[in-house]
């Protein structure tokens, strides 16, 4: 199998070898659903040349035989929703940790049923000449974009061993090298995604937009970078994505607009149209005091696997409540969708854009924020309604989200954690 590999990585020697391994494993589930870790047995298969020579990279394959954990006697898995990865440790004449993945692959996996993970496959440049072993070590279940971590508990015995040669020039030396390791989770499952800490913003050294032209009516805002931890049905996210609030006089009053500069993570299922519902609490400080509401519509169309999941832009109106220099900030962000409620609240945030405000009768300040609906709304968010009151306990929201097709399981981690993918086009 590795005959066209070689031709295209330049391995001139040696017979494909596979061996298996077993080790005993444990694997723990995602935090916050209540699930207890899982002590299992991993067997696995390494393929690679048998030999080759120094300067060549090889390709590696990792096959599971037998994934250590089940799938939980809750949901259902839809077909291609399961992504593994992992590391393969190598030693001998040469020393690194290999990053492994396997593509999202799988058949319909159901309830209790057993773990069908696709082949997993790295390279490693060769750069001594020895005996190289390969050895299975750590590996990450992405299902759902929620990560189950497994590694051994017990040493772990080489499922396979290159013999290197000299090669041309060839010092002979030993210095390290490989991929770095994936087992990381939000590297693992999502190793294509540029870092969530990347911006294309320059907020970290402007100062946000405020309003001091006389007769001046449209204020944009500056990109500031917000870090969230995400609160799911099913668990819990951090990531940080890049947001901008803009306003437009209208009166005394402000026509906001609040814009995620990046998609969110790829859809790893269908999502039916008109099934997503997002909105924000804008906190408001300065001068004034308070939050104000924004919201965005439904997704128009259904989103096909594979393809990015943007939040809309968010729009809402604000009444100042003060007379003076106010500032507004990103805030709690609501997803709502199919009886589902995720709320991402900031670890901290940044003021996005400052106002001259004069203050408007049953202005905002005091908590009482205009939103685009005409209610009124405070700094706190309430999560209340929907499955998020079902309870994790007995697995109530897991087993209310299987009686949705599925769909719904994406509302809780998948579609809603924020993943920076493609720049929007605006």
């Amino acid at each position: 199998m590795f005959a066209g590999a070689a031709a295209l990585l330049g391995v001139t020697a040696g017979q494909a070898q596979a061996a298996e391994v077993a080790y005993a494993t444990k694997c723990v589930p995602p935090s916050g659903i209540g699930l207890p870790d899982v002590n299992g047995t991993t067997k696995v298969e390494i393929t690679a040349p048998a030999t080759a020579k120094v300067g060549d990279t090889v390709e590696i394959v990792w096959k599971f035989t037998q994934a250590a954990s089940k799938n939980p006697d809750i949901i259902d898995l839809p077909a291609n929703s399961v992504q593994p990865s992992g590391t393969l440790k190598a030693a001998g004449a040469q020393t690194a940790d290999i990053a492994m993945q396997g593509p999202r692959e799988n058949p319909a996996i159901p309830k209790g049923g057993a773990m069908t993970l696709s082949d997993m496959k790295g390279t490693l440049k060769l750069t001594a000449a020895g005996q190289v072993t390969l050895t299975p070590g750590a590996y990450v279940v992405n299902a759902l974009s929620t990560d189950t971590k497994c590694a051994p508990t017990e040493a772990v015995q080489p499922a396979a061993t290159l013999t290197v040669t000299a090669g041309e020039g060839s010092s002979g030396s030993s210095s390290p090298s490989g991929s770095p390791d994936p087992s990381d989770s939000s590297s693992a499952s999502q190793s294509s995604s540029p870092s969530p800490s990347d911006s294309d913003s320059a907020s970290s050294s402007a100062s946000p937009s405020t309003s001091g032209s006389p007769g001046q009516t449209d204020f944009t805002g500056q990109v500031v970078d917000v870090p969230y931890t995400c609160q799911s049905p099913i668990g819990e996210k951090k990531a940080t994505s890049p947001v901008q609030i803009n306003a437009k006089k209208n009166g005394g009053s402000y026509d906001l607009t609040v814009q995620f500069k990046k998609s969110v993570m790829d859809s790893p299922i269908d999502i039916p149209a008109d099934s997503v519902k997002p909105s924000m609490q804008v906190v408001l400080g300065g001068s004034d005091q308070g939050s104000v509401r924004v919201t965005g519509p439904t997704n128009a169309s259904a989103v096909k696997q594979g393809d990015p999941i943007e939040i809309p832009d968010l729009t809402g109106t604000y009444k100042p409540g003060a007379t003076g220099e106010s500032t507004l900030s990103p805030g709690v962000l609501i997803i709502e969708a199919l009886g589902t409620t995720t709320t991402c609240t900031p670890d901290s945030t940044s003021v996005s854009l400052t106002l001259d405000t004069e203050e408007q009768a049953s202005g905002a300040s005091g908590g009482n924020g205009s939103s685009s609906s005409g209610g009124s709304t405070s700094g706190s968010t309430s999560t209340s309604g929907g499955l998020a009151e079902t309870g994790a306990g007995d697995h109530g929201t897991l087993k209310a989200l299987g009686l949705v097709a599925g769909t719904a399981v994406l509302l809780g981690a998948a579609v809603f954690t924020f993943m920076p993918g493609r720049t929007r086009q605006r």
